[in-house]
């Protein structure tokens, strides 16, 4: 039923209006979305300085991150276009001077990558849009295919010069290792904290080793406690410098 009602608001509205008022809405009702209780508690440790939201689709966590850190520079990134021309509408509907777009994907070496926004049943679902997967096919890897410029964190230039990047937020579809890859000198540089979603694959043990290897230790929130990861049943990581 859910699928159905989206098919056929996008038809009506046009699937850029579509992403427009439906990020308008989710903003809205974003506070109250209890899925999203560690986001929150996640902006109440982030310290002074500048805030990366990589992955950063319709701008459902850049308008709090923006918001709640009016004086704060909020580097936004996202690959997808339709994603872009809603975020960029975001951006001037809530006025939000502090944020900068950059609309590149990141990964751990410059080049191209090709992004899938999957289409299913008649409903093309941007907030799954991730790095295509050769040789898997299914729903989720089928649909609008997107080939956008890739470059790593460590080489984008509005970043150079921040004197203090204080924070990363990043979810981009369990392709989370290879940004963080591509952006270890800035990890080791200003050491921000992260907030992170990771699928329980393999890839999650990676970014947990890497950023390990980065000095970094992995937290979770029971409730609004910060506490190690022990293998709780959880998606969504805090990643704190020892």
């Amino acid at each position: 039923m859910k699928k159905r009602i989206q098919s056929i608001l996008q038809k009506l509205l046009g699937y850029e209006n579509y992403l427009y008022y439906f990020s308008r809405a989710k903003v809205s009702f974003f506070k109250g979305s209890t899925y999203e209780a560690e986001f929150f508690e996640f902006m109440n440790l982030i310290p002074e300085g500048t805030i990366l939201d990589i992955g950063a689709n319709i701008g459902i966590t850049t308008v709090p991150l923006a918001k709640k850190f009016p004086h704060a520079r909020i580097h936004a990134f996202e690959p997808i276009p339709s994603n872009n021309v809603a975020l960029k509408r975001i951006v001037k509907h809530y006025k939000l001077n502090n944020v900068q777009l950059h609309e590149i994907a990141l990964g751990e070496e410059d080049g191209t990558l090709k992004l899938v926004v999957p289409v299913i049943n008649n409903v093309r679902m941007q907030g799954l849009s991730h790095v295509f997967v050769d040789g898997q096919h299914d729903e989720w890897n089928s649909g609008e295919i997107f080939s956008i410029p890739v470059f790593k964190l460590d080489d984008i230039s509005a970043l150079q010069n921040e004197q203090k990047i204080a924070a990363v937020k990043i979810d981009v579809e369990n392709y989370e290792y290879y940004v963080l890859r591509g952006g270890e000198q800035l990890l080791l540089k200003h050491k921000p904290i992260i907030y992170c979603e990771l699928w329980p694959n393999e890839k999650r043990q990676m970014v947990m080793e890497f950023l390990k290897g980065c000095g970094y230790s992995t937290k979770v929130f029971e409730g609004s406690h910060l506490v190690d990861f022990k293998d709780q049943a959880v998606n969504n990581f805090i990643f704190v410098k020892n």
